[in-house]
Order: C-alpha cells, then sequence, then structure tokens
C-alpha cells in the first residue's frame, strides 16, 4: 500500500535474544545488512504484517516471540533517486514503517530462510544494541537511530 504521498506501508522487527543483543540479518546475495522488514498489505494490521514477515523472512512464528513495544507513529525514510521505481503506479518514493521490538522466547535454531521462493537473507548474527547505525545502509540510518532511540528504556539497563 502506497500512501498518497508515495509512502508504502511497512513493518520492521527488531529481534532481541535474552542477551540483549539484535538479530542483524545480511542481504542475500549482498554485502548489506539491516532488520527484517516488510510491506502491509491491504486490509492487514501493522501487528498481523509483523507476524507475516516475521515468518516469512526469519521463520520464526507468533509462539517464538513476545512483543515488548512497537512505535508510536510512522517512522519514514526516503529512497535514493536511484533506487525510486518510477514505472510503478502510483510511485513509491520511500517506507514508512512501524517498528517492532521483540523479545525471542523460542529457540534460536528456528531461524531460518528457506520458507519463501525468494528469500531476503542468507546469513544472520546477533549484534550489539547500537551496532546497527553504523552498518545500515545510510539512507535508512535516521529511521534505525529514531526506532532504537523509542526502545532504548524498554530493554537497556539505566
Amino acid at each position: 500500500m502506497i500512501d498518497v504521498n508515495g509512502y508504502r506501508a511497512n513493518v520492521g522487527i527488531i529481534l532481541r535474544n535474552q542477551s540483549g543483543e539484535l538479530l542483524w540479518a545480511k542481504r542475500i546475495g549482498q554485502d548489506a545488512w539491516q532488520f527484517p522488514q516488510g510491506g502491509i498489505s491491504e486490509n492487514e494490521s501493522p501487528e498481523e504484517a509483523m507476524y507475516r514477515e516475521l515468518q516469512e523472512e526469519i521463520g520464526l512464528c507468533i509462539d517464538d516471540v513476545a512483543i515488548v513495544a512497537r512505535t508510536r507513529g510512522w517512522l519514514r525514510y526516503r529512497l535514493p533517486k536511484r533506487l525510486v521505481r518510477h514505472y510503478s503506479n502510483p510511485v513509491c518514493i520511500g517506507q514508512k514503517q512501524i517498528w517492532f521490538m521483540l523479545n525471542l522466547v523460542g529457540d534460536e535454531n528456528k531461524v531460518r530462510f528457506d520458507l519463501t521462493e525468494n528469500p531476503e537473507f542468507d546469513f544472520w548474527r546477533w549484534i550489539d544494541y547500537w551496532s546497527p547505525l553504523k552498518e545500515v545502509v545510510a539512507f535508512k540510518r535516521n529511521v534505525y537511530k529514531r526506532a532504537l532511540k523509542e526502545f532504548e528504556s524498554y530493554v537497556l539497563p539505566r
């Protein structure tokens, strides 16, 4: 779903293990790392989209995670001009995302990428809380920073 301003509705997933590390996934065939994310379908709530994307992208189901928090509102980023698909109608200029912080309560050995015909990732690892800001592609960095900052009080000791 692309809104009137050209932003595609999307969810982002930050998955935390019991040690406080975050799941960091490598895009298939690329040297690009990110959190799992995906589009919200028509008539689908952000939470429903999050659970669907969780299953499709990393093989986990509702029983494997517990929702800790979600962003209060949409976080937006614009795509670089070279990535804008001008042939699509309507044209998508970026993403607007609701982010979810999840705790892994199931077994990390359930993480898998082969549940879809076109997997998005081919490798994953656990990383420290703020490390994504150093590694994510530049045009997503501000959204990642805002999401991590919003969730900070839920997961980091004071």
